[in-house]
């Protein structure tokens, strides 16, 4: 059964309009991504208030008046509602007015998130609904009126809100105007503590606001008197780990409180009213609170709207000091310490994760100079386990590196066989889907060692997306490297960039062949991308997409290729740290940041200004008779040359260690050669006079 955070992740896309994709279950509108992406102080807003706490036209033009007081604070405002279906963190004007004059829009808490989902249906997001999806994108300060909490009489009824246990199992800091008033406040901070949620009220007294009033007779743990000091107290929370929440207490501003005699008689006669008219559960709050401005001729709805906009006003505050003390410490406050490393930190890590396919691979040899098609040609069949993801997770962990690699492969006879030869990695991640079949892959190659012809049945590739890949979301944001092959969904790739972004990661992207090579470059996943490793008809590829020029014909001459590859590789620098381009029998060329001579392959905090550079390595020498197989060269390359920058080699050793391995792959028949092995490859093992110098030159801009 999928837990409810995985479930969330399903789908992670951005989109202005209430329109959606049939499996866009979770959207960010475009202005909060972008300002999450830059590091930029975000609010996230519940919808409740719209949908069930105020009469239309009030709960309209007080969203709208929340989300000004946020902007004007310095902020980005994100409402969060459920639209058709759909988790939106972020309303446009439209979908607001949707919402405010919707007759048929669900309260949605944890609980009610599935079915809502699943039916298409609207509603607004409770305090724990919200906090929910403000987690899942990133959202760490969120603003609301007031919380639920124990119900009067609730040490009998049991009648406990969601927004209380939600505060004890979700790390987010909620600013409100402390409990509503209608509650049991007492039993509720005891049920806080029992949750172990840190509260603290903003000023100078530790007083605990009850809603509508200043006091409510109970006080806080603890009192913050300044955003910074909120800003700091949230840092703590978050970098603690402790997956537990924050009250901010926010008491009203003085000029708005209304008599709080007058209101609690109030209180106390709608109490009466419905309990004697049998309105019980998640009716009861908004009946109660109607029944209190009719009573209080519009008194109570009045301080209700002041003290929304107060609490956004200094829940803005907050964030923006938060987000200041993010840009100081360079880091990101989810999960443990650990986590706020950056990329250049990071990297001296041992997790590595690894995501990508895995196939059975026949691996067709002729024995003839010409293979002749439409007939039967002589030549040796061998089997082997290959797929560009697991190749690479087989050659870090025969290197040392044994990385978590995520996969998917099928309940049949080919899954036993593969994970058995794969029991040297930690295949834990690796999901055996029924009714599925293992991919599979046959590669026809000419005597000479070049592929002929491949075919493969790779379907299955498409079952490793983003629901399943979010269930290991906190190795994902604390993983030293994480290395994604072209073969999974466009989705996938777009959620793990979108982490990796966030938590700083080194991304490496295998682009697999010529058609797949396009997928990080359809959005602006590419930008999270730190290395890529294409052969030059991939490399046009990734360029083609982003709608550059590309050469009509592949140069063939050296001297031509070594002039084309900077040209396409120096758009992909702007964001990506470096661009290795396989070249086959010509070698490889490393193009990025010049440093002492050749190019610096440590991911770096920041791009800096410094002048880029190509380095063109010539291939190891080897004779055509040599080579068995073809199809695990450039990925054991690939694997031996993360190796190298994972141990912080320098350049030239890095490629070196690709370049052995890479020859080791040509002569085995398998992809990986089970024999290999650090000292086999490495640099200082090998003979001096199998390397030719490398030649480097400058790219323009």
């Amino acid at each position: 059964m999928w837990r409810l955070s995985a479930f969330l992740r399903h789908c992670i896309t951005t989109s202005p309009s209430r329109h959606r994709k049939k499996d866009s279950l979770f959207i960010i509108h475009p202005d909060v991504k972008e300002t999450l992406a830059d590091h930029r102080p975000v609010v996230a807003l519940e919808s409740t208030i719209i949908t069930h706490g105020m009469p239309y036209p009030h709960n309209l033009s007080t969203a709208k008046e929340v989300e000004a007081i946020v902007r004007a604070e310095g902020a980005i405002p994100a409402t969060i509602g459920i639209l058709e279906g759909s988790i939106h963190v972020g309303l446009s004007s439209d979908e607001l007015d949707f919402l405010a004059q919707s007759k048929m829009a669900l309260k949605v808490s944890r609980r009610d998130l599935p079915y809502v989902i699943s039916k298409g249906l609207s509603g607004g997001t409770t305090v724990s609904g919200t906090m929910i999806a403000a987690h899942k994108a990133g959202i760490p300060v969120f603003v609301t009126g007031g919380i639920g909490g124990v119900h009067r009489d609730g040490e009998n009824s049991l009648d406990v809100s969601a927004d209380l246990t939600e505060l004890g199992r979700t790390p987010i800091a909620v600013v409100s105007a402390g409990v509503k008033s209608i509650l049991d406040i007492g039993r509720t901070l005891e049920f806080l503590e029992t949750q172990g949620v840190c509260v603290a009220t903003y000023g100078d007294s530790k007083s605990f606001p009850a809603f509508f009033s200043q006091q409510s007779g109970f006080t806080s743990p603890y009192h913050v008197s300044s955003p910074q000091e909120a800003a700091d107290l949230i840092v703590s929370t978050l970098s603690l780990g402790l997956q537990s929440g924050l009250l901010l207490a926010i008491p009203i501003p003085e000029e708005h409180a209304a008599t709080g005699q007058q209101i609690e008689d109030a209180i106390q006669t709608a109490v009466t009213e419905a309990s004697s008219k049998g309105v019980t559960g998640r009716d009861v709050t908004p009946f109660i609170l109607q029944r209190v401005n009719e009573l209080t001729k519009g008194k109570s709805l009045q301080a209700n709207i002041a003290l929304i906009q107060n609490n956004a006003k200094v829940g803005s505050q907050i964030a923006c000091a938060l987000s200041k003390h993010k840009e100081k410490s360079g880091g990101n406050f989810r999960g443990d310490i650990k986590t706020r490393k950056s990329k250049d930190q990071r990297i001296d890590s041992n997790t590595v994760i690894v995501i990508g396919g895995i196939n059975v691979d026949f691996i067709a040899k002729g024995t003839t100079k010409k293979l002749v098609f439409g007939q039967t040609n002589p030549g040796s069949v061998c089997q082997s386990f290959g797929g560009v993801g697991r190749n690479i997770a087989d050659c870090l962990s025969r290197l040392g590196h044994k990385p978590l690699f995520i996969s998917a492969i099928g309940k049949d006879s080919h899954s036993d066989a593969v994970l058995n030869y794969c029991k040297h990695m930690d295949t834990s991640a690796v999901a055996r889907l029924q009714d599925q079949r293992t991919a599979t892959y046959c590669a026809v190659i000419t005597e000479s060692g070049e592929l002929s012809l491949g075919l493969g049945d790779m379907d299955i590739h498409q079952q490793i997306q983003e629901q399943y890949v979010s269930q290991f979301e906190d190795q994902l944001a604390s993983a030293s490297l994480v290395v994604l092959d072209g073969n999974i969904p466009v989705s996938t790739i777009d959620y793990v960039c979108h982490i990796a972004k966030k938590h700083a990661v080194p991304v490496w992207f295998e682009p697999t062949d010529a058609d797949k090579a396009c997928k990080p470059f359809l959005s602006e996943s590419w930008k999270a991308l730190s290395y890529t490793s294409p052969n030059l008809a991939e490399l046009c590829t990734m360029n083609h997409t982003l709608g550059l020029p590309t050469p009509t014909e592949l140069p063939r001459s050296l001297e031509d290729v070594l002039g084309c590859v900077p040209a396409l590789s120096r758009p992909l620098l702007e964001h990506l740290n470096c661009v290795v381009v396989t070249l086959g029998a010509l070698g490889v060329m490393v193009c990025g940041e010049h440093d002492a001579g050749t190019v610096n392959l440590q991911p770096q905090k920041q791009k800096l200004k410094v002048r880029l550079c190509a380095v063109h390595y010539p291939a190891l020498a080897m004779s055509s008779k040599e080579t068995v197989n073809v199809s695990g060269a450039g990925d054991s390359f690939a694997g031996a040359m993360m190796v190298g920058i994972l141990q912080r080699l320098d350049t030239d050793s890095c490629v070196r260690m690709g370049l052995l391995a890479a020859r080791t792959s040509l002569l085995s028949p398998h992809p990986i050669d089970p024999c290999l092995t650090a000292d086999a490859i490495h640099p200082e093992m090998s003979h001096s006079q199998l390397w030719s110098k490398p030649s480097c030159v400058w790219i323009e801009d």
